[in-house]
């Protein structure tokens, strides 16, 4: 059997649609074929790029690339949902996939966009104030939120996180948290959310807030590092947080939360001193990169990567091996492949022009690249599904 039966995923529209939109041009899909595909024998059908786009430019589009054509399809929204005429909005912040759903949070447009994971085909919208990212528990998503508006404000408000029914799209309960939360996850029916306050700069927040999933209650903040931002778990249910620090004298940082015997609930338990904007983890290993801005020089620090999760080590300080990294002007974004180890790196350049995407093997050598939309930056894996 041939890989083209798969085709009708991303298969380019025969003409351009004008009507659903009183005749404004719709902007055809763009694709390129990656030489090395296509690729069978994996569970992972594709993955799915959310390029953040301008804030304020409305530039916020969505890529697709399929492992069992070989097509790489850049911005494919607009030709997929003609009738949406404003597109999918202003910065697009995160992105996740729920059953047979996907979630793109948009930020600034104050939304979360749902579609239908096989066809990119709009489902409906959330509306959630100031959106930031968003995971997924027991048939609810949750949509973290900094409530007020997109501002610099010493007296902004505290932020929330919002439990988003998948079913009907109904928000069902909301809770307050930290000021301007970031990340989440949850470990034993308790969530944890990285507060960063950095809308009340330079008076940041330093907690992670926990929340009791039952109640759906915050019961504690845990004073962690300021500017908090990325949260993620590992195998063993350990927290990795990074601080941002406050881009001057307190450098951005690394910590671990993990559950003690004699605590009833997690405890910082180290610091690695380590910058770390993104991470990504397989296995026993945390990909992590830093992009460190420092407001005295006006200029960026970029370093690479690797922890043993077990040891909470520096097991090196490069993940790309093969010197391919001078290739990349600012690094923006990092996933892995849950089966091969594939390490993916997105490219913002310049911030107001077309990024790239790098794809390296698993042990960091460079396999292929390509263009994307504006500032490329949250990915997330398709698994294959059974037919509809």
């Amino acid at each position: 059997m041939t890989i083209y039966k798969y085709f009708f995923y991303f298969l380019p529209l025969l003409f351009v649609a004008t009507s659903c939109r009183d005749d404004e041009l719709v902007v055809p899909t763009e694709y390129d074929i990656i030489p090395e595909y296509p690729a069978d024998g994996t569970a992972i059908r594709g993955f799915y790029l959310v390029n953040e786009g301008n804030m304020g430019s409305n530039k916020c589009t969505l890529d697709y690339f399929d492992y069992f054509t070989g097509l790489y399809a850049r911005n494919f929204y607009a030709e997929r949902n003609p009738e949406v005429i404003k597109e999918l909005g202003d910065v697009g912040n995160d992105i996740g996939i729920y059953g047979s759903k996907l979630y793109v949070v948009v930020n600034c447009s104050h939304k979360v966009e749902v579609m239908n994971a096989r066809t990119g085909i709009r489902l409906g919208q959330i509306d959630i104030p100031n959106c930031r990212y968003v995971r997924f528990h027991r048939g609810k998503a949750y949509v973290s939120s900094y409530v007020g508006p997109v501002l610099i404000d010493p007296d902004a408000p505290r932020g929330a996180v919002y439990e988003v029914d998948t079913l009907s799209f109904n928000i069902t309960r909301k809770v307050s948290v930290g000021y301007q939360p970031e990340e989440m996850e949850i470990v034993d029916d308790y969530m944890y959310v990285a507060n960063s306050g950095g809308y009340r700069a330079p008076n940041y927040d330093n907690t992670v807030s926990v929340i009791q999933m039952i109640d759906f209650k915050q019961v504690q903040q845990i004073p962690v590092g300021i500017n908090l931002h990325r949260l993620k778990k590992d195998k063993y249910n350990k927290l990795w947080i990074s601080s941002r620090g406050d881009y001057m004298t307190r450098p951005s940082r690394l910590y671990v939360m993990e559950k003690k015997k004699g605590y009833n609930s997690m405890i910082v338990t180290d610091t690695i001193q380590t910058p770390c904007s993104n991470m990504a983890i397989k296995g026993d290993s945390l990909y992590f990169y830093a992009t460190e801005w420092n407001n005295f020089t006006a200029s960026n620090t970029i370093r690479y990567g690797i922890i043993d999760i077990r040891s909470k080590k520096i097991i090196s300080d490069y993940f790309i091996t093969d010197g391919t990294e001078k290739e990349i002007t600012i690094p923006y974004g990092i996933a892995v492949h849950p089966e091969t180890g594939d390490i993916f790196v997105t490219d913002a350049k310049n911030y107001v022009s077309s990024g790239t995407l790098y794809c390296f093997n698993k042990h960091g050598r460079k396999k292929w690249s390509v263009r994307t939309g504006d500032i490329p930056a949250h990915i997330t894996f398709l698994p294959i599904m059974p037919k509809l």
